[in-house]
């Protein structure tokens, strides 16, 4: 480890006291300010903390970083079977990033603004008055249900003459409260104020709100009320007592009342709700068709390719009324097939920035940092993304009020209705671990290109949120989960993908200039995910910075490089060596001699060799094995780690080396004179030899539990000995090697012993 690396906080540098310095010595959300500005001084404001975190702050391997970036990147930059750089195809399993579906252009780049109406589906009247016959009429042809559930509502409303729906925003409750008044053959029917007090619910069913003069309504029909997201509070809950007088006043004039209340209402436990759930949006869809466009049209409408794109993501019962009014329209020929197909993106838009422009009386700033929480973390475990969304909470109520302290309830809203605010899910699931997998419950929106929209809006379109957002950001890469550091790498890409200059000056290049190593981790994974989702000009800044003279961030873009390599093998290959030809460089003092980054140079050439560009990279190798020193040893570093890489990291596992040159000789590809070729070499350097054959000596003993392993081995050796060294060399290993734990030697030996050629 380099003096850089066990630098403590009040190191000389640009990662002591820059703008990446910030992490858990900074304190909670109150102290953070103040612990920066004493960062910034070379201070620690809890120096504690700070010594503990750089205790903790230890190298990792770059394959087990890969390994980590794989398993907890977000599901739109997941693995998949065609990985755009960094995988791991030699043992015929994908250990890289490929590229996820919902990136590109289509989510990341710049926004078109679409307002659209949602006509009959608003969420309240705003004062008491009549809704109109033709209103209803209206409602009453597209609406969709199921009958049993419907049946059951309204023979409920017949009896109690007044009913509580419950329902989440927009998801038709108020077309179901309207709907169950017009089964009851209400006429006419009157929207109440929803600021109705709970108290003086009986008193505006009265004769002021009888039906204009000149109405035709059937005078014998009853009456119906509508009072939609009735406001209760504490203190002012909706209590049994009020809806028996409410049902007493509506049965002396005949009449029914249906209220809604949203998930979050207060209601004393003697009241029973019914719980409203809305009816397929596939079914919605194609009954408001039928009614516009005649059921020829809707039926071929359903089939296109935009409406089943529509219909996969989770979109509100409002937005699907106007996406049928839209095909509507394009039926008739008044709009064109571009503004259907975006229009599901456009709606999601919409329902972002409603999210960040709804006051705190409807969306707490609680609720607010739960979003973008749940953005960053989206898929991951519910706790955690509770846990630091109340984190983010305390940094954004610094911004918009630094006098007044972050109140976080111990036990606050419920995930139910938390997660239908985010329009979000809960499942199990797996999530990886450095002991293994593990079940935990996990939270993602149902829309999976929300968190990237959701980003993109806070970022750009709401900029007073950046500091808050940097903060948090910098105390998720101190973390020591390796799950938070992966997913504030991944936010970071994200703004990145959207502003890079910004991302680059206020997150990434203070993280990457950071005396510790997991800031410069992260700096590393951000980048590289950033490259995967399209952000332009990554490759030109590891060009960059492989060239600079602050070996800090020289290290960022050697491990960049092995991530993003595979996409350009050459251009990676070409500075690796330009990078260890540097480090030869005569210096005058053989203990300026930088061991730490030849090591990192070797790893990155191993996860180039594991990787979908492994044929290219061997090739690579072999052609510039002997160029000069530095880039000798860089080869033959990077094979023989490679060499030790089995499946699944197990103990015994095949070989992944092994398991490539197996199936090229089977097939006859040129990569296996390949690796033949520099395993001769390994076992030839006086340098490598020792690691070579402790490298061999793990294959035998794998061999010996493996009969697939031990053929392979078999087919590997005798192409091995070209020379009469090389035969005393592995026939020496194979005579006198012993088992595991001082045992005699394995029986595979002496059969491996005889594969050899004549000495």
């Amino acid at each position: 480890m380099t003096v850089q690396d066990t630098a403590g906080p009040g190191a000389a540098g640009p990662g002591a006291g820059g703008p990446g310095a910030g992490g858990p010595g900074a304190g909670g959300p109150a102290a953070a300010p103040a612990a920066d500005g004493a960062a910034r001084d070379g201070r620690s404001a809890e120096k504690p903390a700070a010594e503990e975190a750089e205790e903790r702050d230890q190298p990792q391997a770059a394959w087990a970083a890969r390994r980590d970036l794989v398993d907890h990147s977000p599901r739109t930059m997941k693995v998949g079977s065609h990985a755009g750089f960094g995988g791991g195809l030699v043992a015929g399993d994908q250990h890289g990033v490929s590229g996820g579906r919902v990136t590109g252009d289509v989510v990341m780049g710049s926004k078109t603004v679409h307002h659209w109406t949602f006509p009959g589906l608003s969420t309240a009247a705003s004062a008491a008055g009549e809704i109109p016959r033709a209103t209803l009429d209206r409602l009453a042809a597209t609406f969709v249900t199921s009958e049993d559930t419907f049946d059951e509502l309204a023979g409920r409303l017949r009896r109690d003459r007044i009913l509580v729906l419950s329902g989440a925003r927009f998801t038709g409750r108020r077309t179901a409260a309207l709907m169950l008044l017009h089964r009851l053959g209400a006429a006419p029917v009157v929207a109440l104020d929803r600021e109705t007090a709970p108290g003086s619910l009986a008193d505006r069913f009265t004769a002021r709100d009888e039906p204009a003069h000149g109405t035709d309504a059937d005078p014998a029909a009853p009456r119906g009320y509508v009072l939609c997201d009735l406001e209760t509070r504490r203190g002012n809950a909706l209590r049994e007592t009020h809806l028996l007088g409410a049902a007493d006043r509506l049965a002396e004039r005949n009449a029914y009342a249906v209220i809604t209340v949203g998930p979050t209402a207060v209601l004393e436990d003697d009241v029973s709700a019914a719980e409203w759930r809305p009816p397929a949006n596939e079914d919605v869809l194609a009954a408001h068709l039928r009614v516009r466009a005649g059921d020829a049209a809707a039926g071929h409408l359903m089939g296109t390719p935009a409406v089943k794109e529509f219909l996969a993501h989770a979109h509100q019962l409002r937005e699907v009324a106007a996406f049928a009014q839209l095909l509507g329209r394009y039926a008739e020929g008044e709009t064109t097939e571009q503004e259907v197909a975006a229009f599901s993106l456009a709606s999601l838009e919409n329902q972002v920035r409603e999210w960040f422009e709804e006051d705190e009386a409807v969306v707490h700033l609680r609720d607010k940092a739960f979003l973008i929480a749940l953005a960053a973390f989206d898929d991951g475990p519910y706790a955690l993304t509770a846990e630091l969304s109340d984190l983010l909470h305390g940094f954004l109520q610094q911004t918009q009020n630094r006098s007044q302290v972050a109140e976080i309830p111990v036990f606050g809203t419920h995930i139910g209705k938390r997660l239908q605010l985010a329009r979000a899910r809960l499942s199990e699931g797996e999530e990886h671990t450095e002991w293994g997998p593990v079940t935990q419950t996990k939270a993602a929106f149902h829309d999976e290109r929300a968190p990237l929209v959701l980003l993109r809006e806070v970022w750009t379109g709401r900029p007073s949120a950046r500091p808050a957002l940097i903060q948090w950001l910098r105390r998720l890469a101190d973390d020591g989960r390796p799950l938070v550091r992966t997913r504030a790498a991944s936010t970071v890409a994200v703004l990145a993908r959207t502003d890079l200059p910004s991302a680059m000056a206020l997150v990434i290049e203070p993280w990457a200039v950071s005396n510790r190593f997991r800031h410069r981790l992260v700096a590393v994974n951000s980048l590289t995910l950033a490259h995967h989702i399209g952000t332009p000009n990554v490759p030109r800044i590891l060009d960059t910075w492989s060239g600079a003279e602050d070996r800090r961030l020289r290290w960022v873009a050697v491990r960049a490089y092995a991530l993003i390599g595979p996409e350009r093998p050459a251009q990676a290959l070409g500075a690796l060596r330009a990078a260890a030809r540097e480090l030869y460089k005569p210096s005058g003092d053989p203990d300026d001699f930088d061991e730490e980054m030849a090591q990192e140079l070797a790893e990155a050439v191993e996860l180039l060799l594991l990787s979908p560009a492994a044929s290219e990279v061997l090739a690579d190798l072999r052609t510039h094995l002997d160029d000069d020193r530095a880039v000798h040893d860089l080869v033959l570093g990077g094979f023989v780690s490679a060499c030790g890489r089995t499946e699944g990291d197990e103990r015994y596992g095949v070989p992944l080396v092994l398991d490539w040159y197996a199936r090229a000789a089977t097939d006859g590809t040129r990569d296996a004179d390949g690796i033949a070729h520099l395993w001769r070499a390994a076992l030839g350097d006086p340098y490598r030899t020792r690691h070579a054959l402790d490298t061999l000596r793990e294959w035998v003993l794998i061999a010996d539990r493996s009969t697939a392993v031990e053929w392979a081995l078999a087919a590997l050796l005798p192409r091995l000995v070209t020379t009469p060294t090389e035969h005393q060399r592995l026939s020496h290993l194979l005579r006198t090697m012993p088992g595991e734990d001082g045992d005699p030697p394995p029986e595979v030996a002496a059969r491996l012993l005889g594969t050899l050629p004549p000495r």
